[in-house]
């Protein structure tokens, strides 16, 4: 193994604002031993989410994050010693090892994944992140072709997959993001039809230019101002997939929250659902089918964010919180 110092990152307290530097530290602890039924782990990529800083509140669909514990979070990882079966050295897995570089986890909460070049893909497009937005839009939003889809958190590791999804799918695409680079970089790039600046402050006016004949389905990252700018302008019978709630994750949440509930629901019709992904991967393997095929085609282009060394760890999530990241954000050990 080469060492036997484990290098840790603790949250040594629950931000009651803000995230920041202040609420983590690094440590240093032996390396674990693993017991009956684990492998040790060597974690290679750490994979930042805005569900990070949710997990502080409180239990999810997952425990919450405890002051003075080492920080969650899933990375890629590969097996060092095993006393489990069907786990060997060198085997990739993907697992949640926390924020360190060893980790001792039991084999039934670990998936192993394929050798595949670039490892990362394992944590974006062929991730967490890219079965979110293939589930997430394809079997909530439902979108047909011609339609309007909107997304929000646009240029993310979810929402630029997503707006790419429906895109090949033959809908008119149009991606909410902060800032004009950003906005830009989806047009250009990524093939989207339109972007809103949701830090213009004008997000209302902006989508109805950009969607003219209405939104028919919403893919909501952001929950918020955000969601109810877009409520007003759902067609009828249309679909929003909740997928998370930024604008709740880090700070203080809109005074109001999104105004126009049931109402407008009711009204319109709409179905509205959120969805957790680990519901939907006893069907993984179709859905890695089809991301890898359009990966292959240049249908769908793939953008990571990598950051080096595990002490940057802390301000990476905070910079992705403040919306830095363009794809997916990731740390390298």
């Amino acid at each position: 193994m080469g060492t036997n110092v484990n290098r840790q990152i603790l949250l040594v307290e629950k931000p009651s604002g803000k995230l920041g530097p202040e609420h983590f530290k690094m440590v240093e602890n032996a390396v674990p031993e693993p017991n009956d039924g684990e492998a040790l782990l060597r974690v290679r990529y750490i994979s930042l989410d805005a569900a990070n800083r949710a997990w502080m509140h409180g239990a999810t669909y997952r425990s919450a994050v405890e002051a003075n514990s080492v920080m969650a979070g899933g990375a890629i990882a590969e097996v060092v010693n095993s006393k489990a079966p069907g786990l060997a050295p060198g085997d990739i897995v993907f697992g949640d090892t926390g924020w360190q570089e060893y980790a001792a986890v039991t084999a039934k909460h670990l998936t192993k994944m394929p050798k595949l070049e670039p490892l990362t893909h394992l944590l974006s497009v062929f991730g967490i992140a890219g079965l979110t937005a293939y589930f997430g839009l394809l079997e909530i939003g439902r979108p047909k072709e011609g339609e309007t889809v909107v997304v929000s958190a646009a240029a993310g590791s979810v929402g630029s997959i997503v707006g790419q999804i429906a895109k090949i799918k033959g809908c008119r695409v149009i991606g909410i993001a902060g800032g004009v680079d950003k906005c830009n970089w989806l047009t250009s790039e990524l093939g989207f039809d339109a972007a809103v600046d949701y830090k213009d402050g004008a997000v209302f006016k902006a989508l109805r230019a950009a969607a003219p004949n209405g939104i028919d389905v919403y893919f909501d990252n952001v929950g918020g101002d955000i969601l109810e700018a877009c409520l007003p302008q759902m067609n009828n019978y249309g679909r929003i997939a909740c997928c998370g709630a930024i604008s709740q994750y880090d700070g203080t949440p809109s005074a109001h929250g999104p105004r126009g509930v049931p109402g407008l629901i009711v009204v319109k019709r709409l179905v509205m659902q959120g969805f957790i992904v680990m519901d939907y991967m006893k069907d993984s393997q179709r859905a890695l089918a089809d991301l890898q095929g359009w990966v292959k085609s240049g249908k769908l282009k793939v953008h990571e964010d990598i950051i080096d060394g595990l002490e940057n760890t802390p301000k990476a999530l905070i910079g992705l919180l403040a919306g830095e990241n363009r794809g997916k954000r990731m740390v390298k050990l």
